[in-house]
């Protein structure tokens, strides 16, 4: 039988994560993306043991291959430094066998690019449209030939053109009334060990150690839709220049950055599940599956393990079809919705919820989170990742 074929519309981690794993079973891939160039700049990823274990899978050693940092604990801080939640590295590395690593999402993105062979990247190619009725999926680009694949892999992001095309009564996506700005600096001298994120009052900023010494730092502020600054920098100053250090000190160094080099998006998830991830021969992973918001880490971590888990079920690249003349992969498309589907709902709906946590403005109900995030023990707080840390397995 001839060598099957996937389309994989998006080369953000998702998709690359996709097009490597089928590539690894087999497939020819073709990874068509809108932008013209691999990104040269951006911001970071944490990598929890989950999304770690499921790279591993496919053969990727994502702290070799991007350089990936450990940070010496992780925790929940207020304005004034005061820790409300705190957990050592080593103590989750005991428990889930695995440190959790933050990479720079560039050096992630081209490793996983490499590792695909070099004509199986299409940069500046958009995909436009895609019937997977039939047989076979017909795909189309702007400014075309038309592909034909047996599997359109739509990993085109949270406002997914496939998925609105497919689905057009699914609500979408929803603004969840937090914009979010992301930066990396460079910082070596001031040697923070700790991932931390501080919650104030509607605000908060987080702080992830890198490997080469760089920070990703990340704040968001309930504001409205749309809402932007003329410079980036000065507002952050503005919100956070007075909180614990090393906060400010870190200011510091954005103020030194472009304004181009401080990102801001409005932050938006899923209104609601799709009723299902696969439509004929397209399926959805990642932010076009399932847009969560980032209070977990988990949206780029959820993603690979969508990527593995839809390779892993799906037959290998030479395989012929079953008995009968059935080609396999529209049924393993349904059994990849129903194995992803509740999984990455139910992460979705749990990081809606700690960003409601995290977003509290009332000075009251302020007070009374810190109190309960406070009285947690460590240990216990540790034990509630288990369904996220632990959650990742390949499908028998």
């Amino acid at each position: 039988m001839a060598e099957r074929h996937a389309v994989v519309a998006g080369a953000g981690i998702g998709g690359l994560a996709a097009a490597l794993a089928l590539h690894r079973r087999g497939w020819r891939v073709t990874v068509c993306e809108r932008a013209p160039e691999p990104p040269a700049t951006g911001a970071g990823i944490g990598l929890a043991p989950n999304a770690l274990r499921a790279l591993e899978a496919i053969g990727v050693d994502a702290a070799r291959a991007a350089g990936g940092a450990v940070p010496g604990a992780m925790g929940v801080r207020r304005p004034d430094g005061r820790w409300l939640t705190r957990a050592a590295t080593a103590d989750m590395t005991a428990r889930y066998g695995i440190p959790p690593i933050a990479v720079p999402r560039p050096l992630l993105t081209a490793a996983l690019a490499a590792a695909l062979p070099p004509q199986a990247l299409r940069y500046g190619t958009t995909v436009t449209g895609a019937d997977g009725t039939g047989s076979r999926a017909t795909v189309r680009t702007a400014g075309g030939p038309d592909l034909t694949a047996d599997l359109l892999v739509g990993a085109d992001g949270i406002h997914s053109p496939l998925r609105r095309a497919h689905f057009p009564a699914h609500p979408g996506p929803r603004y969840l009334g937090e914009t979010a700005w992301r930066a990396l600096v460079d910082a070596p001298d001031l040697r923070i060990p700790a991932m931390s994120e501080t919650w104030g009052r509607g605000e908060r900023f987080g702080i992830t150690p890198l490997a080469d010494g760089r920070y990703y730092l990340y704040a968001t502020a309930r504001v409205p839709a749309g809402t932007r600054s003329p410079d980036p920098r000065a507002e952050l100053r503005r919100r956070f220049g007075t909180w614990h250090e090393p906060v400010p000190a870190l200011l510091d160094r954005v103020a030194r950055l472009a304004p181009a080099d401080v990102l801001q998006n409005d932050l938006y998830d899923l209104a609601a599940p799709l009723p299902r991830l696969h439509h004929g021969r397209i399926v959805w992973l990642g932010d076009a599956a399932h847009a969560m918001a980032p209070n977990l880490g988990q949206g780029g971590c959820q993603a690979i393990e969508d990527a593995v888990v839809l390779a892993h079920l799906l037959p290998e690249g030479d395989a012929g079809y079953a008995e009968g003349g059935r080609d396999p992969v529209p049924a393993a498309l349904a059994a990849y919705t129903a194995v992803r589907r509740a999984r990455t709902d139910a992460v979705r709906v749990r990081a809606r919820r700690v960003g409601r946590l995290g977003a509290l403005r009332n000075p009251l109900a302020v007070a009374a989170r810190d109190l309960a995030v406070r009285a947690v023990p460590a240990r216990l707080a540790l034990r509630g990742m288990d369904d996220l840390f632990n959650g990742f397995r390949l499908p028998r």
